[in-house]
């Protein structure tokens, strides 16, 4: 079973402020997403950047077989959320945006403005796992490191100005994450030695960032450590980063100003990461990701076929 999470950059229908300026352009976008699609042959795809859901369906028809799509209900204000395209029937468990409860809002802007839930939906389905147990998984698409400014800016007026909105976007992207594991302990349930778990998305931070190692829940057994091969109590806790499972020159999602970034994340429960055979970001057989680079300007993309991030990925025997 191959699971996976890709965002899709933009996904809208034509006509609109956000997506392709015409069908030319949208069919050309969906033809290269659906090529990868079709490579990859996944079971179960979390998916993030969708737009309009009508594009999601466009995209599913264009796929061999039948497709079930799930999609969160809570949109961001450019009308992106998340979902799943699956080869088998999907549950939706929860679609959520809440911060628990002891969390207060984050300031968000220089006005004062607070921010007391995550901008984009967090969804849960349940389908069957590759030895039919059954498999929760949750896809996110957390706040975004491309910064904005008021007036609908991607530049800002000064140094100072970075700074502030680089905070307030950590400040949302901490709280984000924070909400994303309390979800993820409920799927758990105290269990993951024996329960079947994942966390799927762009986390918009790399594998050491301190808002990817709050999802991992207790410390000290991460892949590659003495403590993953030694059990203990944390396990039941626990999700694992595959990233360090991913040959190393394939190791990254996105390319932004040059660099290369693993900003997309597969996360495991305990029993779950053990049955990984192989995992990747880009294509299986293909070595390093073919990616463009981007810059702070989302909208120089837009029209654009394909995306701009790489899938990543882990099969599951």
């Amino acid at each position: 079973m191959l699971l996976g999470t890709w965002n899709l950059e933009n996904l809208y229908r034509p006509g609109g402020p956000f997506g392709p300026g015409d069908e030319a352009a949208y069919e050309s976008k969906l033809a290269a997403l659906a090529a990868v699609v079709t490579e990859l042959d996944p079971r179960l795809l979390g998916v993030q950047e969708v737009g309009d859901p009508g594009a999601l369906e466009d995209l599913a028809g264009m796929l061999d077989d039948d497709w079930r799509i799930a999609l969160s209900e809570h949109a961001d204000g450019r009308g992106i959320r998340v979902g799943f395209l699956s080869r088998t029937e999907l549950t939706v468990v929860a679609d959520t945006t809440a911060f628990p409860a002891e969390l207060r809002p984050v300031q968000a802007d220089d006005a004062g403005l607070t921010a007391g839930e995550a901008g984009r939906g967090f969804l849960a389905v349940e389908a069957a796992g590759p030895d039919g147990s059954p498999l929760r998984v949750a896809v996110c698409h957390l706040k975004s490191k491309l910064l904005s400014y008021p007036g609908h800016r991607f530049h800002p007026r000064d140094e100072g100005e970075r700074a502030r909105y680089g905070a307030y976007a950590l400040y949302r992207r901490t709280a984000e994450a924070t909400a994303l594991r309390s979800l993820a302990d409920d799927l758990l349930d105290g269990d993951g030695r024996d329960r079947d778990v994942a966390v799927l998305g762009d986390l918009n931070d790399e594998v050491q960032a301190a808002t990817t190692q709050l999802l991992l829940g207790p410390p000290g057994s991460e892949i590659g450590t003495p403590g993953y091969d030694r059990p203990d109590d944390g396990d039941a806790a626990r999700l694992w980063d595959v990233a360090p499972l991913i040959p190393a020159a394939q190791r990254y999602s996105r390319v932004n100003s040059g660099r290369r970034e693993l900003i997309d994340h597969v996360l495991l429960s305990h029993r779950l990461v053990r049955r990984v055979t192989v995992a990747g970001a880009g294509l299986p057989d293909e070595g390093p990701p073919r990616l463009p680079s981007v810059g702070p300007d989302p909208g120089q993309r837009r029209g654009a076929a394909g995306s701009d991030h790489a899938p990543v990925w882990v099969r599951v025997a």
